[in-house]
């Protein structure tokens, strides 16, 4: 091991990088005997065919090579590519699979985000008839996609997912379709025959695909909409797969613009059809499809750039101590052979910064794909229910409005200490489908944009951070770790299944609902019982910042700028957006503080985390306050700029009328002692001349905003104790032990 000795350490201290028994409980599948497999499945690959592939060059070609080919066979053969299935169709995991997919994705990105996205992107193809298909799509094409089982003379279909159209369309919007369908023959009593025009853009693994789910529109007045359909490679017409993207990331998977014109029946498309009146009427338009594709795979994306950070640790701080070996004045056994660059605090509070953003999006990411795996079933139960009564449309919206008090009164209650709850009420609203779907509803309308605008938008940045502590290695094609190039990777996740607009625009709808903010009130009561019992976890800090967050929210959503004009408004982004980016740090950092006491609490019953569990605690409760002093001190900065930034300044001339001229000054002093020097210095006071000391205007009134100002110092005041916990962290990271390399090749 590469370390200082440890035999005389308190048993308070971190000693080794934190392990499989460690992050099963965190992220709570220590009970999954499937899901622990699925992960030592999608790491074998990760740390051998696609180590390899990235250390021997294959980074460095467009094309899709014969090389890379082979990888596709590894998935098969490990396991990867039947994780999305389901066991009727030759998968291996039972029920919804959102968790398994995002370990799967995350072991894979720790190595290369490419590979990460040649596995995803299947089952990105097959989500459109997973969510909404019929069921003989379904059976078709899931049990098409597995892999061949021994004995079985046959290849495994795989599939691309076709959204993206091509410049200059590419990216301006997901309704916005130059894609067209139209009807070329339909005799009487037979089934339509449709012809299909498509041109894609960006679109992942086009080198081997099948068979393609593409969104398109009416081009023709006997159909009706938008929908998705499924084209065959060997469909009458063109399948051109088109030319390589020429992209600097991700090169370990295949990307091209494809060019398809093709004629297919109108039973491909996905979800089915009615005739109605002469018209082909889709039963699922593409943005029913796309909506409840992305609202799940955009978590697994956001957990590719949390696993990028993580992976980072190890390699950084084997850097920093072999910076000086080698030298004449390093001898070993002395510090600066021992710690090298550790020796420096700078280094040190960045990897922790590196570390903790890391942690706090893991956190997050598989949060939100637990509460799919929640949702999943409940969507499908809810979708039945209304089916069977009839309820469409509006009726449906009316059904929820009429419910919503009642979901509010759940979150109360289950908000409750645990002495004070009326179990027998709780156990009755948990009984009620609406109400619960409405509750993980609101939930997973924010948490799923929310973690792929944080993950990737924050982790890219932090990424950076990442490579810079690897000084000029950083950037070269031999860093240990790939640091360099999952850094350029994370700018692609950064934009995959929609940019961080995107996800800001969809946070800033959902998060002003009442369910949710009820959860909201809900989590600051929580965070506020934690810091009375763990102080040291920065809840106290979190909870004042939710506190002001909220508040901030409600103000802006009344109030007016200095023109009149409504603040709070769908085209004021510059309002809205730095709202969701604020909400995005608060709940990473609430995540990653219930994540710590899960593992605080469940630890002791693993023998091999309870060894070492004092120190292990110890050091995720201060990455919790770093987390948490840092989302709070971000909350705290955002929301000031909004709720005074929208004000206009005083000028003189306007404040003049309020100002003291110095008789009345000195006549009140006698009254208000101090009030003189106060004048001055707030700008308030007017010299004999009228003149005033040089500076922009008077000072502005806190008047409206004196809960705000109270919240807004509060904040700061919470900030105690941050930078010691982070000077505990850091100090930990000289401790650690780590491996003498890496398991996988440089």
């Amino acid at each position: 091991m590469d370390s200082v000795n440890t035999d005389s350490q308190p048993t308070d201290v971190l000693r080794t990088l934190p392990g499989d028994d460690v992050r099963q409980i965190l992220w709570r599948f220590s009970d999954r005997y499937d899901l622990q497999m699925a992960v030592q499945s999608a790491r074998a690959v990760a740390r051998g065919p696609v180590a390899r592939l990235v250390a021997d060059g294959a980074r460095n070609s467009h094309e899709w090579t014969a090389e890379k080919n082979r990888l596709l066979s590894a998935f098969d053969e490990s396991g990867v590519t039947s994780v999305f299935l389901e066991p009727e169709y030759g998968g291996f995991i039972q029920g919804p699979k959102n968790l398994a997919l995002a370990l799967v994705a995350f072991e894979l990105a720790w190595v290369d985000g490419g590979s990460a996205t040649c596995s995803l992107a299947g089952n990105l193809a097959l989500s459109p008839i997973h969510e909404r298909g019929t069921p003989e799509q379904k059976q078709t094409y899931m049990s098409r996609c597995v892999p061949a089982q021994p004995g079985e003379d046959r290849e495994a279909w795989r599939g691309a997912f076709a959204l993206t159209e091509p410049i200059p369309y590419v990216g301006v919007d997901t309704g916005v379709l130059s894609g067209k369908m139209r009807v070329v023959e339909w005799e009487e009593g037979k089934e339509p025959i449709l012809q299909v025009e498509k041109r894609g853009r960006f679109i992942t693994n086009m080198d081997f695909a099948n068979f393609v789910t593409a969104a398109v529109d009416s081009g023709d007045e006997r159909i009706k909409g938008s929908c998705m359909i499924i084209l065959h490679e060997d469909d009458p017409g063109v399948f051109d797969r088109g030319a390589p993207t020429l992209k600097l990331v991700h090169q370990l998977s295949s990307t091209r613009d494809p060019v398809l014109s093709l004629r297919v029946p109108a039973s491909r498309i996905i979800g089915g059809y009615t005739v109605k009146g002469g018209v082909i009427v889709p039963n699922c338009n593409h943005s029913e499809v796309i909506e409840a594709v992305f609202r799940r795979t955009r978590v697994t994306v956001g957990l590719m750039s949390s696993a990028k950070l993580l992976s980072a640790v190890e390699p950084v701080i084997r850097y920093h101590r072999q910076r000086f070996r080698g030298g004449e004045t390093g001898a070993p056994g002395t510090p600066r052979y021992d710690l090298g660059l550790q020796q420096k605090e700078d280094v040190l509070h960045r990897l922790i910064d590196v570390w903790t953003a890391g942690e706090a999006g893991a956190s997050l990411g598989f949060a939100a794909a637990r509460l799919f795996d929640e949702f999943d079933p409940m969507e499908s139960r809810k979708e039945a229910y209304f089916a069977e009564r009839g309820i469409a449309g509006r009726a449906q919206l009316r059904a929820f409005r009429d419910k919503q008090k009642e979901a509010l009164e759940y979150i109360d209650l289950a908000a409750q200490p645990p002495e004070r709850r009326d179990a027998a009420r709780i156990a009755e609203l948990e009984s009620d489908l609406i109400v619960q779907y409405q509750v993980k509803d609101s939930l997973a309308n924010v948490l799923c944009p929310a973690c792929k605008l944080w993950n990737t938008g924050h982790g890219a940045n932090m990424m950076r951070e990442a490579v810079s502590l690897m000084g000029g290695y950083g950037i070269t094609e031999d860093c240990p770790g790939f640091l360099g190039q999952k850094w350029m990777d994370a700018q692609l996740e950064a934009t995959y299944e929609g940019p961080e607009a995107v996800q800001r625009r969809q946070m800033s709808v959902t998060m002003t609902s009442e369910v949710f903010l009820a959860q909201m009130r809900s989590w600051i009561r929580e965070q506020r019982r934690i810091a009375s019992r763990r102080p040291g976890t920065g809840a106290c800090a979190l909870s004042s910042a939710m506190e002001l967050w909220l508040w901030t929210l409600q103000h802006l959503l009344a109030a007016k700028d200095a023109d009149d004009k409504k603040l709070y408004h769908d085209r004021r982004q510059g309002v809205t957006f730095p709202m969701a980016d604020a909400l995005c740090w608060l709940l990473a950092s609430h995540c990653l503080i219930l994540d710590v006491l899960e593992l605080e609490e469940k630890g002791p019953e693993n023998a091999v985390v309870a060894e070492g569990l004092p120190g292990i605690i110890r050091f995720y409760t201060d990455l919790c306050h770093v987390q948490a002093a840092r989302a709070a001190g971000e909350v705290g900065r955002i929301c000031a700029e909004l709720v005074f930034g929208y004000r206009r300044h005083p000028a003189w001339e306007d404040a003049a009328g309020s100002c003291f001229g110095p008789g009345e000054a000195d006549q009140l002093e006698g009254f208000l002692p101090g009030l003189v020097s106060v004048a001055a210095s707030a700008g308030g006071a007017l010299d004999e001349d009228g003149s005033h000391a040089d500076k922009a205007g008077p000072c502005v009134s806190f008047e409206g905003l004196e809960t705000f100002a109270r919240l807004r110092l509060k904040i700061d005041g919470c900030q105690t104790g941050a930078r010691l916990a982070k000077d505990r962290a850091a100090q930990a990271l000289t401790q650690i032990m780590i491996p003498e390399a890496l398991d996988y090749p440089a």
